[in-house]
């Protein structure tokens, strides 16, 4: 069973209207969500084999939070095709995971993963920043990965955590 994790990066800051969309930073809230979301993954025993990401700076930090708390047994991989990619360009990205890796984080942004969880899940739902979905597909190959049923495994975000400080 090949399990992946679809993560939006954390908010990011505006404040410097000069900044190129790639070189964005997160904001306050963006430095704070993401180690949450570490954490409460973290908690519920759901660790990463390999985190993929976007080498966008708000991504690319996200990232390094989930890789602090989490601990992946590889280094991240920075993969530029997931900034501005396609829905296709994502499938095939995961479809080319190596088999090696039975659970991956993958962080990246939207429209793409607001289409992949519209096509693949059936949710008509925004995922906003920091957002987790949890899939899993009952195959030990990564190029079949869409060629069974897709379980969702988990829909969270920062906002759901209302109680937090």
């Amino acid at each position: 069973m090949k399990k992946l994790y679809l993560i939006r990066h954390g908010k990011s800051s505006w404040k410097d209207i000069t900044l190129d969309d790639f070189d964005r930073p997160l904001n306050k809230r963006g430095r704070k969500d993401a180690p949450f979301m570490a954490q409460l993954l973290k908690q519920k025993n759901i660790t990463p084999d390999l985190i993929i990401s976007s080498p966008a700076n708000r991504a690319k930090t996200t990232a390094l939070f989930f890789q602090d708390i989490l601990n992946p047994k590889e280094q991240i991989q920075f993969d530029q095709t997931l900034y501005f990619s396609s829905l296709s360009v994502l499938e095939k990205l995961i479809e080319n995971i190596n088999n090696k890796y039975e659970t991956v984080f993958i962080l990246s942004h939207n429209p793409t993963l607001n289409e992949f969880i519209e096509k693949h899940l059936d949710i008509y739902d925004n995922l906003p920043t920091t957002g987790v979905i949890g899939i899993s597909s009952d195959t030990k190959s990564w190029d079949d990965f869409f060629d069974n049923t897709l379980e969702l495994l988990m829909f969270d975000y920062p906002k759901n955590h209302k109680e937090r400080s």
